[in-house]
């Protein structure tokens, strides 16, 4: 009775016609962005402090600046940090070196940063006239 549930279970997902379909693996890459000397570094630890980032990464090159994005309010590390070397060299050695590798205990990950995008500007259409508490059906009066 149990095999037979068993191979039951396995045929229905075997067969299923299910809405859900996962993309290609080619499709979910993101984009690689064009080399810099701007990396970016996702998966830190959260007690990694910029210090500990700069020692790591200044093996693969000269590192001018490193430093670990913190909240604003509770000043934790939200887990990805940046490092700018000297050169390109530097950049391309340094994700070679520690990108799959392991920091302070987790498995970090080191690709060339891409540009900000520009802010977007607030445009409004027509100014906005102030509220008028005697406007008629505004429920106040």
């Amino acid at each position: 009775m149990a095999v037979a549930a068993a191979r039951g279970g396995l045929f229905r997902r075997l067969f299923s016609v299910s809405g859900f379909n996962p993309p290609p693996a080619a499709a979910a890459a993101r984009p690689q962005a064009d080399p810099s000397t701007n990396l970016f570094v996702s998966g830190l630890n959260k007690s990694t402090t910029s210090d500990k980032l700069r020692e790591a990464f200044c093996k693969f090159g000269e590192v001018v600046d490193a430093r670990v994005v913190t909240d604003r309010v509770t000043g934790y590390s939200r887990g990805f940090g940046f490092v700018k070397y000297a050169d390109l060299e530097g950049a391309a050695n340094g994700i070679k070196g520690m990108d799959g590798k392991f920091l302070d205990g987790w498995v970090i990950f080191a690709e060339y940063a891409r540009p900000r995008a520009p802010p977007q500007q607030f445009q409004a259409s027509q100014p906005r006239q102030p509220f008028e508490a005697s406007e008629p059906g505004s429920g106040y009066h």
